[in-house]
């Protein structure tokens, strides 16, 4: 019980709340729906940093494979903004797309890399997102997404603001470039932790943020509790159901999310386009 399913239970809770908060985030700063690190090549920054720390220092821990992955993962993210600013055409379904277009090409580079360098298995071990190996004494460095949420809420009026944009910000007298850089650093971080512990769990960090604010509105600060319970709790049933879709084995949590979330995001891509039609 303590060594493995607290642990397991709390890791799930804890991925799902941070990715879903970090998701939210992503949509405030570039104030379009459809934008989250699944869509926006952050986790594929984020493996990429990884297949390099294992690559450049073979014998690296956690410690030096979490520096690479943020580092590469604000990178990336980064980059993908600065694209944003400079598309004309900012249609609400186009982003997302550029995006995952632009995730493909990051994750083409890391398997390219890791077949050269005979490090396939690492690469899609990334790809998979398992809370199956959760132990106690290997899973704590996931909760120093706690204090990035509590950061993420004091800024949450300040991420709306600087998603309208930099004019708009600085007319308020906000620090627009600050702004986004904090929020870039809270999403890298909790990123690059998840991945850590658990490996890549894609949509979510797309469908929860979507969902709450359907029915909430977007007010980031009023929605952002919401999101974090919800993320938390969607994750738990998500890999409550990977255990027993083929009991007594275990699929992979990535894999559920994967499929729930892909159908919901299909739907959400479709109300997106009557809406804006």
């Amino acid at each position: 019980m303590w060594h493995s399913r607290i642990p397991r239970t709390l890791a799930v809770l804890t991925a799902g709340i941070g990715l879903s908060i970090a998701g939210l985030i992503m949509q405030s700063l570039t104030n379009n729906k459809f934008v989250s690190p699944t869509t926006a090549g952050t986790l594929e920054g984020a493996r990429l940093g990884i297949i390099l720390s294992l690559l450049l220092i073979p014998a690296a821990g956690m410690f030096l494979m979490g520096i690479f992955a943020f580092v590469f993962t604000m990178l990336t993210t980064l980059v993908f903004i600065l694209m944003l600013e400079r598309i004309k055409i900012k249609n609400s379904t186009l982003v997302p797309l550029i995006g995952i277009i632009y995730g493909g090409i990051i994750g083409s580079v890391a398997l390219f890399i890791a077949m050269q360098m005979d490090m396939v298995q690492n690469a899609v071990t990334l790809m998979i997102g398992d809370f199956s190996l959760v132990l106690s004494g290997h899973y704590e460095i996931i909760f120093l997404t706690i204090p990035l949420i509590i950061i993420a809420y004091i800024y949450a009026n300040r991420f709306m603001i600087a998603g309208v944009g930099e004019d708009f910000a600085k007319n308020l007298g906000l620090n627009y470039r600050l702004t986004i850089n904090i929020g870039l650093v809270i999403v890298a971080m909790i990123t690059t932790l998840v991945l850590l512990v658990a490996g890549v769990i894609p949509f979510l960090g797309l469908i929860v943020p979507n969902i709450v604010t359907i029915f909430l509105g977007d007010n980031v600060k009023r929605t952002l509790p919401v999101t974090a319970l919800a993320g938390g709790l969607f994750l738990l049933i998500c890999d409550v159901l990977a255990r027993l879709i083929i009991f007594p084995y275990e699929i992979p949590v990535s894999l559920v999310v994967g499929i729930i979330g892909a159908a919901i995001f299909i739907v959400l891509l479709i109300r997106g386009r009557k809406h804006a039609i």
